[in-house]
């Protein structure tokens, strides 16, 4: 399948990882932290860990972690459509495209439930077509933009005709959760919020790239290393120190099995500074810089970070028959990773 057009969005609200710290210092759910957690709060937000700024939808930040599972799932359903239209708009407007033209809209996440999904919120106020397929993807965290792709693959395939609509967005400022556990407390120093939409169809577009030869790879064995679970009616992120390496080891399958094609450049999901150091040397001599900037730029937004790292990527390269593809890969809960290709 051929891309038309890809966009990205962040909330307007930015922060520094130093002024997440004045925030936690001035929340009253530091008092409930154990010393040897505020100080691992400090090392991270004032340190240099591979992010410098992070933008949250969530109204009034330095409340997030006093906010009831009720007011979370408010600012999900109102943020989380939100923030996925201005991305599809974007998007819409690269392709000179309309909200009318869509065939199909598919949405993953894992910050948030709605039922009906967040498709349905998107195509109404975007003016979808009332007989477009709408498709809500969850349960696949960090890894689901990939396997999202994929979905609209089979979509054009049983309908060649089609014009198709893929948005990864999360707002993890609505799942921001804070207690004594080192996993947890390294989450909210590296989750924030971001939308990446894409368009797609069966016959080229304006760059004549495409996405192509899906695989997967996944370890239940490893499922509660990296997963949410349901903790006063919030979700709570496990996240074990093992998951770099985790990563690392399912990556490390993927890029065994991709096959005789050249590789340009390697676009992977930047869950986090560790994360990246644990995947150069499995897909070395390739440089992770772009993976490396929007962490930098924008912190983990779990699923659509992979997206944000093609775009990054394509602002100085373009994958070519003589150079080779981009290989793309995303990973996270089940413990699933998932690539494609992306070239001509």
């Amino acid at each position: 399948m051929f891309l038309q057009a890809l966009a990205t969005a962040v909330p307007p609200t930015q922060f520094s990882q130093s002024q997440c710290w004045d925030i936690v210092e001035k929340s009253p759910v530091r008092a409930r932290l154990q010393k040897r957690s505020r100080l691992i709060l400090h090392s991270i937000l004032r340190g240099d860990h591979g992010i410098a700024t992070r933008h949250f939808a969530a109204p009034d930040i330095e409340k997030i972690f006093d906010r009831s599972s009720d007011e979370l799932n408010v600012i999900f359903r109102a943020e989380g459509p939100a923030l996925a239209a201005r991305a599809l708009t974007a998007a819409l407007a690269q392709a000179n495209l309309k909200a009318s033209d869509l065939d199909a809209l598919l949405i993953c996440t894992c910050t948030g439930y709605l039922c009906p999904g967040l498709t349905s919120y998107v195509s109404e106020q975007l003016g979808l077509r009332t007989d477009a397929i709408l498709q809500d993807l969850v349960g696949l965290g960090c890894g689901a933009a990939i396997p999202t792709l994929r979905a609209a693959s089979h979509v054009l395939a049983a309908q060649p005709g089609a014009t198709v609509a893929c948005i990864a967005v999360e707002i993890c400022s609505a799942v921001f959760f804070l207690d004594d556990d080192p996993g947890v407390i390294i989450s909210a120093c590296l989750f924030s919020d971001g939308a990446a939409a894409t368009i797609w169809r069966a016959k080229p577009g304006p760059t004549g790239l495409r996405a192509f030869d899906f695989q997967t790879h996944h370890r239940p064995a490893d499922r509660d290393k990296l997963r949410f679970e349901h903790r006063d009616g919030k979700l709570r992120n496990l996240l074990d120190r093992a998951v770099p390496q985790l990563a690392a080891s399912a990556v490390t399958e993927l890029w065994a099995a991709r096959g005789p094609r050249p590789v340009a450049r390697v676009v992977a999901h930047p869950g986090g500074r560790d994360v990246l150091e644990a995947l150069a040397p499995v897909v070395a001599p390739y440089s992770l810089d772009a993976s490396a900037r929007v962490l930098r730029d924008f912190g983990n937004m779990s699923s659509p970070s992979v997206l944000f790292a093609l775009e990054e990527t394509l602002r100085t390269a373009t994958p070519t028959a003589a150079d080779g593809d981009f290989w793309l890969v995303s990973f996270g809960a089940g413990f699933s990773a998932h690539s494609c290709r992306f070239g001509v």
